[in-house]
């Protein structure tokens, strides 16, 4: 009888880099769990790839209790990059291979989006370190080759955990809006997270938003009219009057002083992997509409509340089974690779059946399929709203249903 576990004697070590999602204390969790089954003494590395520089920063996960439903990472994260760039000349790759060493770490567990995990795929094919890639990113945009299935159309979609959560929170956030654009008869435009890709901003569709701008669609000099007409026509045939517009932060529209269609930007400075900080088109949009129809217009940010919070139950089981499938990696000593879903599934069938590996160097940003998106109506379709159905479902309706009879001051 075999007296020691599988990987007994050997260190596996796990970091979240990038923004923080839902999911991502959920994701550690499981991973360690699933490490220290077969054996691993499990450590965390502290402010993602920061945390392997310098003395590094390292803690120990593995005989400590971890609560996996608090949303954000305890790990904490940061957009460090190892490989020097316009913002960081510093090659940051031999502190990281020393560390590696010092702290004796024989396997690591990147969990991030196209950068950490691009980055974490680099190190494996040049220095050959022993990498798993674990997928990332609220915006969703993250080619995990997922198939949405929809009567007879295959749609290559993506979900990544954290991202039910999130979409669950724009809904809601959606949703209770509505009292207060209702109270005014005004419309407000919501601007939601999603650099390059509307899959989250489609979410505000559960919570009762009628129109929505995504970065695929600009908005040019001459969809800036169809998306005026649109409104008009929503606003003034609601009984209410009132309108809720969703928007991605990094939605194009159309300038009319510098005669182009550009993005907004909160600030110009880069992070190190040369992404700008986004923020503002809610206002810009806000601004040209009330002056354009005549309507009072609101803009408001719906930001860092979309991914903050306790994780949900679909996300919970989500990161579970592709920590299942990291598992299979682990015994294999298969790295260089991540695991994904390969079907957009309910609760009941997420399931280690349902999950694959793809090579991290394949991964890549996955704009929104042109199969969710109406370009007529400047809106979502029941096509996307399937898709979100397997994994949240839709607030509470928020209304107040009144029709009072008005006074005529002649018949008294």
């Amino acid at each position: 009888m075999k007296k020691n576990k599988i990987f007994a004697g050997k260190t596996l070590a796990i970091l979240t880099g990038g923004g923080d999602t839902p999911a991502l204390n959920s994701s550690i969790e499981a991973i360690r769990n699933r490490a220290a089954v077969l054996g691993y003494k499990v450590y965390g590395i502290k402010s993602g790839w920061k945390g392997l520089t310098g003395n590094g920063d390292i803690v120990d996960l593995t005989n400590q209790p971890y609560n996996g439903v608090y949303g954000g990472t305890a790990l904490r994260s940061s957009r460090t990059n190892p490989f020097p760039t316009k913002k960081n000349n510093v090659n940051r790759v031999p502190q990281i291979l020393e560390n590696l060493k010092r702290y004796k770490i024989d396997v690591l567990v990147t969990i991030g989006g196209d950068d950490t995990n691009g980055a974490a795929k680099r190190l494996y094919e040049e220095e050959r370190i022993p990498v798993i890639g674990f997928p990332k990113t609220i915006d969703n945009d993250l080619r995990t080759r997922t198939i949405h299935h929809y009567g007879k159309q295959e749609i290559e979609a993506v979900l990544c955990p954290g991202f039910p959560t999130s979409a669950l929170s724009v809904a809601e956030y959606s949703s209770r809006i509505c009292t207060t654009a209702e109270s005014h008869s005004r419309i407000v435009v919501l601007e939601t997270m999603g650099r390059d890709a509307g899959w989250l901003t489609g979410a505000a569709m559960y919570g009762g938003a009628e129109i929505s701008l995504i970065p695929e669609y600009e908005i040019t000099k001459e969809r800036k009219e169809q998306f005026f007409d649109r409104i008009n026509e929503l606003y003034h045939k609601s009984e209410k009057k009132f309108l809720i517009i969703a928007a991605s932060e990094g939605t194009r529209w159309y300038n009319d002083k510098s005669g182009k269609t550009e993005l907004v930007y909160a600030s110009s400075e880069v992070d190190e992997y040369g992404h700008p900080r986004f923020g503002g088109i809610a206002g810009v949009l806000a601004s040209e509409i009330e002056r354009k129809t005549g309507i009072l217009t609101r803009g408001q940010s719906i930001g860092y509340y979309a991914r903050s919070g306790d994780c949900m139950q679909y996300d919970r089981r989500l990161s579970s089974i592709l920590a299942d499938k990291v598992t299979d990696l682990l015994l294999r000593e298969d790295y260089g690779k991540m695991p994904v879903l390969t079907k957009i599934a309910n609760y009941q069938e997420l399931e280690e059946y349902n999950t694959d590996c793809i090579d991290m160097g394949s991964i890549g940003n996955k704009p929104l399929p042109t199969e969710y998106y109406d370009t007529k109506t400047l809106h979502f379709n029941e096509t996307y709203r399937d898709f979100l159905s397997y994994m949240i479902w839709n607030p509470k309706k928020v209304q107040f249903e009144h029709s009072f009879p008005k006074v005529n001051p002649d018949n008294l």
